[in-house]
């Protein structure tokens, strides 16, 4: 890898503080590949790829030749930058502030929970009006390199469960069981009910419904990137538990059984896999997003996530174009079953990369300029119960 130029390091931060985040995300990849020119002042740089610095898998990237690189050489590069950039890696070295994570007003602890299956610490959101009464959790899986404090800040769902009186909860994946902290989506051991990773997270999950008074018909499960892909398999493995299933920029259910695979599906070349399985069976409540210029997981998994969720229900089909507040145009495409009920929503983020749509520049792999995908998916979540039991 060619050495780090003062004047590129100078370049990539004039064009951060103008605004013009696109070109300083795609002025960085032209410096890792080595074409940036010698005088680099002036010169705008179009590509919006991003990087696949999120790590989705384990402790290597590949790039968009396939070239795999461990990820401490490029880490190494930006462990000398002191400016984020939407769609990359936390490059910003402060520190997080509570003020950043949760609302003053509420308590943001920490907890363990071991079973057969393993342990896991989790962090727990505990809106301030909570007076006993029941309420909603929502569970949130983060992206790899990333910790519990580091996604809550990024999409501050505290913040926003706040307002509604819901609690969150936040497992964190162990770097024993995934050098980067990524949740094993792709492996076999961690997709069944009863087993693996989805075990230990719903088993959080049932840990936090017994500690506190939760509405067993108002449970969700959200997250991004690997994380979006674990909250798929943990949804479809207990559709008992959760009423409905948030994926950001992440990868259905079946996508992939082993490494291979797995790469494959982040690519864009694996059909959907085990759409079968779920003959039978009823559609599990799930809202995407998806950047359509993600270059970590390919787009094409955004409407995956949506098809894995419906066994062959008959929904009315149709696109929304509400115009809420974002500077990315999006389009919007719902499915309502015969009640009328919304059942599945994709959001197509134009423009966007791998990152969290609508997310604070305090958390890694956020994009501010986005409509809030936060907001959507708690207004989503609220809509949907568990039938009574």
């Amino acid at each position: 890898m060619k050495p780090w130029l003062p004047r590129q390091m100078v370049e990539a931060t004039r064009l951060t503080k103008a605004g013009r985040l696109t070109e300083a995300v795609a002025f960085l990849q032209s410096v890792l590949r080595g074409d940036v020119p010698g005088d680099a002042s002036g010169t705008q740089y179009q590509s919006p790829a991003v990087l696949p610095l999120a790590g989705v898998i384990d402790a290597k990237l590949v790039d968009a030749a396939g070239a795999v690189a461990p990820r401490a050489e490029l880490s190494s590069v930006f462990d000398r930058l002191d400016f984020n950039v939407p769609g990359l890696r936390g490059l910003s070295r402060r520190s997080l502030r509570p003020a950043d994570i949760a609302p003053v007003a509420g308590q943001f602890i920490a907890s363990t929970f071991s079973s057969e299956a393993g342990t896991r610490s989790y962090k727990l959101y505990i809106p301030s009006r909570y007076r006993g009464e029941p309420a909603p959790l929502i569970v949130m899986l983060h992206g790899c390199t990333q910790s519990p404090d580091d996604f809550a800040a990024g999409t501050r769902m505290n913040f926003a469960a706040e307002e509604q009186t819901c609690f969150v909860a936040y497992p964190e994946q162990s770097q024993a069981a995934n050098a980067s902290k990524c949740w094993n989506w792709f492996k076999q051991g961690d997709q069944q009910r009863g087993r693996g990773e989805p075990a230990l997270i719903a088993g959080i999950t049932r840990q936090v419904m017994k500690d506190y008074k939760i509405d067993a018909r108002r449970v969700y499960i959200a997250g991004l990137s690997a994380g979006g892909a674990a909250a798929a398999n943990v949804g479809e493995a207990y559709p008992d538990l959760y009423a409905a299933v948030g994926v950001h920029s992440g990868l259905a259910c079946g996508a992939a059984r082993d490494l291979p695979s797995a790469f494959a599906a982040m690519r864009g070349h694996a059909p959907l896999r085990g759409s079968g399985e779920q003959s039978g069976k009823h559609a599990i409540p799930t809202i995407v997003f998806h950047g359509d210029r993600d270059a970590t997981v390919h787009p094409r998994n955004g409407a995956e996530v949506i098809a894995r969720a419906n066994p062959g229900g008959e929904f009315h089909v149709s696109s929304d174009n509400r115009v809420v507040p974002s500077r990315r145009k999006f389009t919007r495409s719902i499915q309502r079953d015969a009640r009328g009920r919304v059942i599945l929503e994709l959001w197509d983020i134009h423009g966007a990369g791998h990152a969290w749509s609508g997310g604070n520049l305090s958390g890694s792999f956020t994009d501010p300029l986005g409509p809030d995908a936060t907001q959507a998916m708690l207004r989503f979540f609220l809509d949907h119960k568990l039938a009574k039991r």
